[in-house]
Formats: C-alpha cells, structure tokens, sequence
C-alpha cells in the first residue's frame, strides 16, 4: 500500500515504465491505492480550503489513474487532528479514518481504538486506530506503531493492547518498513503464511486490503450499542512545537493559501465580465505546490535544511505567478476611467483601512458622494472606506481639493498624544518607560482591557531544550528559564493623522532585534503590531503575552471552517497536557459581556493561562534543522478587545481582513459597484469562490460560524441557469430553486455548503 498521489505522480513522470507496472499490480489486486489526500497532510496547519484541494487533488489522481474511489483516509503520522475535519472527510467521500500516533500521547490514553469520530458539526466518521505494539514491548506501555513487525509477539501484543475487544475480535496491523519506505521483509512474508494457517495461542492472520478491513469492522460494530463515540478534536499531546517552527514556512503557506484563493475570484469575475481566459493549468499547478508542501513534516517545521531552501524558491514561484496573473486581471478589470477601484475578496460587505499605493490624491468620493480622507504614510497611502461589496469591487473619484471648513472637518485629528499617553477614539493607552502597555482603558465599555499591574505586548524569550524531538516538541518545563526584551534601542511617534497614529519601537535582546510599528486607529477597535524580528538565536522560543482583565475558564480558537473552546484551567490531566494550543486566525477570551481576541497573518501555536494570552512567535530548534528559524521573520498580530463575545465582536471578520487585505487598482469607472455575491446573514461566511474544476460552472463554497442553525439569503450578481448543491469535491447532489437572481439556504451549526453555479 502506498497513500500520497504525488508519489505515484512522481514515478508517472520519472519512470513510465516501472509506473505502467505498478498500474498491473494494482489491477491485479496485489497493491492497495487507498489514502485520500495528495499527501499526508498536517491537519491542524493546513487551512480548509487547502484540505478540500487535498482531497480534489487526491481522490481524482487515483479515480483517472486506478479507477479507485478512495474511501480510507491514511494518517498514521500527523500531529493532532481538527475537530473540523470529520465533516471534511465526510463531504470529499470519506468514510474511514485510521492513525496510530495518537498513542504517543505523553499523559493521556485515547480510550479507545475502533470508535466513531464525532467533528464540530456532529458529522461522524467511522475510526480504527491501529494498536500494533513493538516487539517485546510490554503491553501497559500504550505506545502502537505503524511500522510493525509480523511476528507472533507483536502480533499478540497488540490483541492484548486492543482495547474494544467487547464488540470486535479482528485488528489490523499495518507491517513492514513504512516511515521513509521499505515495506515487508522476506522474513515478515515467510511468517505470515504460517500463521494464516495458525498457531495454538497466537492470533491467525490474513492479508486483506485496509479498504475490506474498515468495510468488514464496519459492518461488525455499526450497530453495536457499545460502539464509542469521540467527539471533537484529537489533540496530540506530543510535538507541540510543530505549530510554530520554521516560521517562514508557515508564513508562505497561510500567504499563498489566500492569494490563490483570491486569485480564483478574480479570475472568475475577469472571465465573467470580459472573456479573460480563466487560468486552470496554472491554478492546478500552483495549488500541488501548496499541497505538496503542506506534507506534515515539511509545513510543521521538522524537516532537513534541504528542504527548506526548496520550498523558500517554490513558496516564491507560487507568489511570483499568482501574482502575476492576479494584476494582470486586476488591471483589466479597473482598465477604463480614471478613478481607483478598491477589489474585496472577503465574503461581506467590508469596511476597513486600505493600501492605496502612491496616491497623491486628498480625498476619495463614493458614488454617493461621501468623501473618505486620504492620508499620506511612509510607504505609500491609506484611507478608511466603507461599503466595499462582498466578493466585489466599488470605484471612487480622486479629488484634491475640497472647502475649507469641510477638509478641516475631515482631516481633523482624533488623536491626543502626551508624553506616554496616547488617547484614541476607542482606547485611553498608557505606556511605560520601555514601550510596554500599563494600561489599555475601553472608553466606549468604560472599563479596563489590561489585568492590573501587569504589561502588555510583552515579548518574551524562553530557552527550549526539549527532551527528545528538538524541532517537534515544546515542554512542559519550558517557562521555567525566561528573559524579557524591555530594553529600548528606539521609541517614536512617526504618524499622527486623521486615520492612523503609529508607534514605532526597537528591542534588543541577546543577539536579536526586534523592530515593531504599532498602529491604532480612528476607526476601528483593532491595534495591530506589525513586527519584523532578526532572530539570531537556537534552542530559544519567543511569545508575545497580553494578560487581559477577562473572568473565564475557556478560550475560544479558530480552526477550519468553524471554531472551538479549551478549556484553559489545569483541573484535569487532559487540561493540563493542553498548555500549547493550535489556533488559525485568531484566538478569544471572553466574559459575560466583553472579551479580546488575539488575531495574527500567519502564526498558529497560541497559550491561555491564568488570563494571560500568548502567541508563539519563533521557535529555534536545531535538530533535524540546524539553521531553523535563524534568519529575518516578518508577522503582524493584532489585538481586538471588543463588547460581548467573539460573536458580538465580529471577530470572525476582523481575522478575515487582517489576512485578506483589500485590492486598489488604479482606474475604473466612477460610481460602479458590483457585487459576485453575497449572503444576509453575518455567520455565515462565503470563503471561496472559483471554476469547477470540470469547467461547468461557478463553485461557491460558504460555511456557518457562530454554531447557529441559520436560514440565509443567498444573493448573485451573475444571471444562473442552474445551481446544484455539491459534495465537497463538486459531486452533484440536489438542485436548489433559483429565486430572483439567488436562493435561499438552510445552513447547520458549523456545515460547510458547496454549490455550482451554471451560466
């Protein structure tokens, strides 16, 4: 057996002739192509989007190639497993999961090994781990490998480590050399032919497929009253470091994730509207870029420095080409008119600070004659605009001059600078000698964002020696040996405007620096660090902390398509083993009736304790990657204290707009305003839009996230002949009523929809 695509597409294009085979082998029923995705994919890293393609990409290489419909997904090595992807699986055609590295859990035992997985939505997938111990390995030790060996005792040890043996008398022992290939040994196939014939005392064997083993224990247990039933995710209490190590990895990924993903909707639009070839070739090729490099133990950070000096050409060739054909569309779209158009790629109407480029204009005017005030900033413009549409684009006049009373008004500034003490429309700041925050006061919610006597934006490095896996592990011991970077090398004010005022810093600590521009706003609650840092340190991790003034026992964290609580106490061994968790976008804590989030563009391990919010911003192991993290890093982070919870707050949108910012193109015709489309109801987020991939039409991807059975209107900018529901890898189902230009949806707490949309 052999479950990554790209492997077999790698042997296609280098040796046909040993490919073609292969392809006998399989149809003779001697080899298994079963596994699901393109590779073996992190799965708390990777976004959802990138996970679908994983399966779009999987799942036709074999179905073209071998006419297999794989149903197994094959994950014996990765680090944890989303609550998301259940749901996942069961929309790409999934019906099996199977791991083993569950059981290197450091403290907990999973309590079961044949189980139903239940995911946020409440999708359910049927669940076999494989409980195969090592030779001589003592059956209390719960550790089960993917690598055994067929010999009698590893066979009867992992009988005995089974542990639903009150419903199922059959396991499945996944044999041979398979962690960098190898498979059986001669020895391993003498053994197993004399044990199917049996031996007094020791399990018979049989060699079967992984396929007809689910198949056949499915059918067993389905109706089992005792059949287990898990539900959310699978935390993996081991390997924690892989959230944050080889932070430019990670930061290539999330970055080309959406660019990709931005780059299909404008290509929908620029074809839609003027005929420009949609870029399927390329797309595909860009995508198994990405896909490939999201293989888990390259996007984690745990591979050797070669391959990280491939991944920095082909993470820049994406970047380069997709960028390239974006513009190119970009400009075709805004080519008439003399205005600027701003391009929203988001899923809803958006208002927000926006990137102008060089544009020496004072104002913008919209098509109703409101007037945005620009201003001038080191790198260019910006300027606050409302009611950009959803999956769309609006065009604004360029004016340089208005009334004096009026531009006075306009450019008025909202900003009270004494000393240390800054006061914004939103937030009364105070900072300390060395550029901390004291206090962050919520004029609005008359109360204190900070816990008192504690500094905020607190950048704190810690050595990190672990154990065993030097860039897959954080320890629990880790915060026991720590050095604050308070030194200043630099403070300064260098804007204060209508829009923005910004504070810039520069740290030093041990052989790093660390320069930040702190931005707050006149319009919005957000704050945002934009941080670059010239890491020149090994076995040391660096966080950032915010010990907010919020009473609760849980944080809220952002996973796949939806989101989850932690509990972030340490009443219980489970909690305790939970001391660094993965988040996506963003993170929250809230109370009753006010919380903060902690959003980022690129960082995923976060930590909750005693209300202290932490990012993990770099962490340098030196093994198997002597050089890893030693070089510049680029990040922003953002904080966002805001009235109620995370829902209330709008959280969820304010993530989407730090990582997807807005598009300004010069040109375009004054007052247009179109939408591709758009959805009434603020919890349910439409994340994609792109070509089918059979070219038949328009596929629209939405998913809910507030946990809320919601009834939505789904409105179109284009004139359908036709929609379709589809599964997640654009199977059609049912079709829906279109309902003067759009159609009305029915979503379930967290469901991911997919539709096509025919012309």
């Amino acid at each position: 057996m052999s479950s990554q695509p790209v492997l077999y597409y790698f042997l296609k294009e280098r040796y046909p002739e040993l490919y073609e085979r292969l392809k006998e082998r399989v149809k003779e029923g001697r080899w298994e192509t079963e596994g699901g995705m393109w590779v073996e994919a992190d799965c708390n890293l990777t976004s959802g989007e990138s996970l679908v393609r994983q399966f779009i990409h999987g799942k036709r290489f074999f179905k073209e190639e071998f006419g297999v419909d794989n149903r197994v997904l094959w994950l014996p090595d990765v680090f944890g497993y989303s609550g998301a992807m259940p749901q996942i699986m069961k929309k790409s055609g999934i019906d099996y999961f199977m791991t083993t590295k569950l059981s290197w859990n450091q403290i907990n035992k999973v309590p079961y090994d044949t189980l139903l997985w239940r995911g946020i939505d409440g999708s359910e997938v049927f669940t076999h781990f494989i409980s195969t111990l090592g030779i001589g390995q003592d059956t209390n030790n719960f550790f089960t490998t993917y690598n055994g060996a067929l010999h009698p005792d590893a066979i009867m040890g992992g009988w005995e480590r089974y542990q639903n043996k009150d419903i199922n008398n059959d396991i499945l022992i996944s044999y041979g050399y398979g962690d960098g290939g190898g498979g059986p040994t001669r020895e391993m196939l003498e053994v197993s032919k004399r044990m199917e014939k049996g031996v007094r005392g020791i399990p018979k064997v049989r060699q079967e497929f992984a396929r007809t083993y689910f198949e056949e224990l499915e059918e067993r247990v389905k109706d089992n009253k005792r059949l287990p039933v898990w539900e959310g995710e699978f935390y993996f209490e081991y390997h924690r470091g892989t959230y944050t190590s080889m932070a430019r990895n990670k930061r290539s990924n999330r970055k080309c994730e959406f660019l990709l993903m931005d780059l299909e909707l404008i290509s929908v639009l620029a074809k839609n509207k003027l005929g420009i070839p949609y870029p399927t070739e390329e797309l595909d090729q860009l995508w198994k870029l990405v896909l490939i490099n999201q293989f888990h133990d390259i996007l984690p950070g745990t591979s050797i420095h070669e391959v990280y000096e491939v991944t920095k050409k082909e993470y820049a060739i994406v970047k380069e080409k997709a960028r390239a054909l974006l513009e190119e569309r970009l400009a075709a779209l805004a080519s008439s008119g003399n205005g600027i158009t701003i391009f929203n790629t988001l899923g809803f109407e958006r208002e927000d600070i926006v990137s102008l480029g060089d544009c020496k204009a004072s104002f913008l005017k919209d098509q109703e004659g409101r007037l945005y005030p620009i201003q001038q900033v080191a790198d260019g413009s910006i300027a606050y605009i409302k009611g950009i549409p959803s999956k769309g684009a609006t065009t604004f006049e360029l004016i340089d001059t208005v009334e004096k009373d009026l531009e006075a008004s306009l450019r008025e500034i909202p900003f009270t600078l004494e000393g240390n003490k800054l006061e914004t429309p939103f937030y009364n700041i105070n900072l300390d000698d060395n550029g901390l925050f004291t206090s962050i006061y919520d004029k609005e919610n008359d109360r204190e964002v900070l816990k008192a006597g504690e500094q905020a934006n607190l950048l704190r490095m810690y050595e990190d020696k672990p154990i065993y896996y030097d860039n897959w592990d954080i320890d629990m011991y880790y915060t026991e040996k720590y050095w604050d970077a308070k030194d200043l090398d630099r403070m300064e004010w260098t804007e204060l405007g209508p829009l923005r005022a910004t504070l810039e810093i520069d740290r030093k600590i041990s052989n790093t620096l660390i320069k930040q521009k702190i931005y707050f706003y006149s319009n919005s609650r957000r704050i945002d660090f934009e941080t670059y840092v010239d890491w020149k340190e090994h076995q040391h991790l660096l966080k950032v902390h915010f010990p907010v003034n919020i009473h609760s026992d849980e944080a809220t964290f952002d996973v796949q398509f939806g989101n989850l609580t932690r509990k972030v106490h340490t009443n219980t061994s489970w909690d305790m083993a939970r001391f660094e968790s993965c988040g996506q976008k963003w993170i929250d804590m809230s109370e009753g009736r006010y919380g903060v989030s902690l959003l980022n563009d690129c960082k995923y391990g976060h930590s909750v304790k005693d209300s202290n919010m932490a990012i993990t911003l770099i962490k340098s192991g030196i093994e198997p990657n002597p050089m890893t993290d030693y070089e510049e890093h680029y990040f922003t982070y953002s904080l966002y204290p805001h009235n109620g919870n995370w829902r209330d707050g709008g959280t969820v949108k304010e993530a989407y707009k730090l990582n997807q910012p807005a598009y300004a193109v010069n040109g375009g015709a004054l007052g247009a305003n179109n939408s591709l489309i758009s959805v009434n109801k603020d919890n349910v987020i439409i994340e994609t839009i792109k070509e089918a991939e059979d070219g038949s039409g328009i596929i629209i991807r939405l998913y809910e996230c507030e946990n809320s059975l919601t009834k939505a209107r789904v409105n179109l900018g284009i004139k359908a002949s036709s929609i379709k529901e589809c599964n997640l890898i654009e199977e059609e189902a049912e079709s829906i009523p279109i309902n003067e230009e759009g159609f009305n949806i029915e979503i379930k707490p967290y469901e991911i929809k997919t539709y096509k949309i025919c012309l």
